[in-house]
């Protein structure tokens, strides 16, 4: 077990790192002040550490202070240094990442937890070594206090090592990482949250015959310009908005998840507008009135017009709360706050970061990703319980029946009567519960290769890429293809997969 002041272990020369020309080692960082940040790119803790550490490394940018991530994988598919690199560039990261193989280095430096931070000092110390989230401020006073501690004595560099990210080329595709989708209530239209363009797209649904189509009709937000702003399309900024939905006609709601805040689109008015959350991080409360109420990333929402209400999948908080239309406050619904997979009532059971919402009468259905389960919330009975998935840890790719079959890390899901459609990320699969039969199938996707796939029909497509949505229209599925940068549509009847071409 490793105490303060031990000195700090090694990297292993083998091992591969991401985002840098270089293979870096403490030998030759050596005077400057080193901070690795061990992290999986699944968690929503790391998220919001790497946003607390961006601000840290900009501003002792030039000064001898490196940061270093870790990345010690949850998941099989985290495991693999493509994927790895994909959530680099998805949440820019803008330090070297080493990928720690079978978690060796986390052993190394006996971490139990994601996200851990431990900061080594000029002479190869470990000084600083701590778990959890909202360490920024900490680390920022144990930064300083070593610069002026070492500052004078030689044991500081005079010209710092410039370590930094390369930065992966961004998309050059039209859509950065679509994370959520919607129809309209007559289904002419789908709305897209464009994540990393950091914008909502508003699309007219056409058929020309010659293939699946889609018209430009809006596009809501600044492009690449992240914010958090209320105001004219043009002029509104949004901040990786993932979950949206449409309450009527002119009336969309986004999850503006990087924001920790949900918006309204009058498409209307084209005018954006807050109605809950104030751009800062919350923490675990009992609610209050939306713009005065801290959210903590919000990553799907669903509207009730039986309920008057909007329910979002509070990730951060691994709870599901409700926004009531009438008043205009927001509370937990769902969810102790506890991270788990706890069958009970509203109040004790226990959620996992949930991130897929989809409303069907008074049944709530959930995609609770780091639980890798589809979750019921049954509003009348106030009861959560499981339809697939078993712990935290139990995850891969397995068809059959409920109890045997297995998904990892989903982040999206709809349902048509019995049947219950999940983008099953991490798998790169859409996943069929089957309800009546009591079966889990898969429709289209491979576990484990993120490559080339056949498709139902026999022939060859690109392969889903981390999917983080699905949704019906009739016999067609709609699919957010994330790491592709595509919308894809499933044809249930020809059992084929086609891109959707976005005109501007």
């Amino acid at each position: 077990m490793l105490d303060m002041l031990d000195k700090a272990p090694e990297f292993p020369r083998e091992f591969r790192w991401l985002n840098t020309k270089q293979q870096l080692s403490l030998a030759m960082l050596r005077g400057h002040i080193v901070v690795l940040d061990f992290w999986t790119y699944c968690c929503i803790n790391c998220m919001h550490m790497i946003s607390e550490l961006t601000r840290l490394e900009q501003k002792y940018r030039g000064k001898p202070v490196v940061f270093i991530g870790v990345h010690s994988a949850k998941f099989y598919n985290e495991q693999d240094a493509k994927n790895i690199e994909q959530a680099i560039m998805r949440y820019e990261i803008e330090h070297p990442v080493i990928v720690d193989e079978d978690m060796r280095i986390w052993r190394m430096y006996d971490v139990h937890a994601w996200p851990t931070i431990v900061i080594v000092d000029p002479l190869g110390y470990i000084v600083y070594k701590r778990s959890g989230e909202g360490q920024g401020e900490l680390i920022d006073e144990i930064i300083e206090l070593l610069l002026h501690r070492y500052s004078g004595t030689g044991r500081l560099v005079e010209e710092p090592a410039f370590v930094m990210g390369i930065g992966y080329s961004k998309p050059t595709t039209m859509l950065s990482f679509p994370g959520k989708i919607a129809f309209s209530p007559d289904g002419s239209m789908l709305a897209v949250s464009d994540s990393n363009n950091n914008r909502v797209l508003v699309l007219a649904l056409e058929d020309d015959g010659n293939g699946f189509s889609a018209r430009i009709v809006e596009s809501i937000g600044r492009g690449r310009d992240k914010g958090l702003r209320d105001g004219p399309f043009n002029e509104a900024l949004f901040f990786r908005p993932q979950g949206i939905v449409w309450a009527d006609e002119s009336t969309i709601y986004v999850a503006d998840t990087y924001n920790h805040a949900i918006r309204r689109v009058d498409l209307s008015k084209r005018e954006v507008t807050t109605v809950a959350g104030n751009g800062r991080q919350g923490y675990y409360s009992n609610g209050g009135y939306g713009n005065v109420t801290m959210l903590n990333s919000p990553w799907d929402i669903a509207y009730s017009d039986l309920y008057k209400a909007l329910f979002i999948a509070m990730a951060g908080l691994h709870q599901i709360w409700a926004y009531n239309l009438d008043d205009s406050t927001v509370r937990p619904f769902a969810g102790s706050g506890y991270e788990g997979i706890v069958d009970s009532t509203l109040e004790d059971a226990e959620l996992a970061q949930p991130s897929g919402l989809f409303l069907d009468g008074e049944y709530l259905y959930v995609a609770d990703s780091e639980s890798s389960s589809v979750r019921l919330v049954d509003i009348r009975r106030r009861r959560v319980e499981t339809i697939v998935g078993k712990d935290l840890f139990i995850f891969g790719h397995r068809d059959g029946r409920l109890d045997e079959a297995l998904l990892q890390h989903p982040l999206g899901l709809s349902s048509r009567g019995k049947m219950v459609y999940v983008a099953d990320t991490y798998n790169h699969a859409i996943r069929l519960v089957d309800l009546s039969k009591g079966e889990v199938s898969t429709l289209v996707g491979r576990a484990n290769d993120p490559g080339l796939e056949c498709r139902l029909d026999g022939s060859c497509s690109l392969m889903l890429y981390e999917p983080s949505d699905v949704k019906v229209k009739g016999d067609l599925l709609y699919i957010a293809d994330t790491n592709n940068h595509l919308i894809r549509v499933l044809d249930t009847r020809e059992k084929a997969l086609y891109p959707l071409d976005i005109i501007d």
